[in-house]
């Protein structure tokens, strides 16, 4: 099972689920947590092999069956059906919103809430090309050089330099077999992004992207305007880990998004 860390609400019974993205962990939602915490049950996760939820050597580990988003988000569904968790809102950064939109397909029910940040939607041109490089080279030279380019690439300006550092460190904790098993998702990830696209999930969404988050905003304006259910807040001056550049901003805009839900 998921590594993970619960904050209990005195009198709250409304949830809310936290998931980082690829080569980060739990504690990316270091900003957050004390604002949330204020509200809600907070329930913090360590995707399998990134912070805590090493990818432990005993025999029948479920860890080592191939990485597919479905047996991700099913890894999430794991530790809710064992905290007994019926229903929660999520909170979700870079392909950790991948992974929430998997599991609004699967199980609907379980997911009041979606708020995707820095989301993912479609690879445009350039991020295609860094996924062929990533391919190319990803089992011959140190995973953490191709990080490295990869986040830079993504967050390239002197104001995301936190946010950049900080995935850059924690990326340094996976071993390089974990890493080419992660980026083998991006086998699978064009046909996943074009259905998610294409096919809206009759969930409140609210999606907070950076304006500097060049390579992925373009494409959730455009999602947007075609589902419903879906909103989108752009924060100035920002790139795409929101939650870490923009900390007050993103807890005021994704707070009163929850608070409105439950009204």
């Amino acid at each position: 099972m998921l590594n993970y860390t619960l904050y209990k609400h005195d009198s709250s019974e409304e949830w809310v689920t936290f998931v980082h993205g690829a080569g980060g962990s739990s504690s990316i939602w270091f900003k957050q947590i004390r604002e949330y915490s204020k509200q809600y049950n907070v329930l913090l996760l360590d995707l399998r092999g990134h912070g805590d939820s090493t990818n432990a050597k005993a025999p029948n580990n479920p860890f080592d069956q191939k990485y597919t988003f479905e047996s991700i988000a099913k890894d999430i569904l794991e530790v809710l059906d064992y905290e007994d968790i019926q229903k929660s809102h999520f909170v979700g950064i870079s392909l950790g919103t991948i992974l929430i939109r998997q599991l609004a397909e699967m199980s609907p029910k379980r997911v009041q809430s979606m708020i995707l940040g820095g989301a993912i939607l479609k690879l445009n041109f350039r991020s295609q090309i860094l996924m062929r490089v990533g391919n190319l080279f990803k089992s011959v030279v140190p995973y953490i050089w191709i990080y490295k380019f990869f986040a830079f690439i993504i967050m390239p300006n002197k104001n995301h330099k936190e946010s950049r550092l900080l995935f850059i460190n924690e990326a340094k904790k996976l071993y390089q077999k974990e890493f080419i098993r992660w980026f083998k998702l991006t086998t699978e990830i064009n046909p996943v992004l074009k259905w998610f696209r294409q096919v809206e999930v009759k969930i409140p969404t609210l999606y907070v992207m950076g304006e500097e988050d060049y390579m992925f905003l373009p494409s959730v304006q455009h999602v947007v305007l075609n589902h419903s259910a879906s909103r989108l807040v752009v924060v100035p001056d920002c790139g795409h880990v929101v939650n870490v550049e923009q900390p007050a901003h993103f807890n005021s805009l994704t707070l009163k998004f929850l608070n409105k839900q439950l009204q």
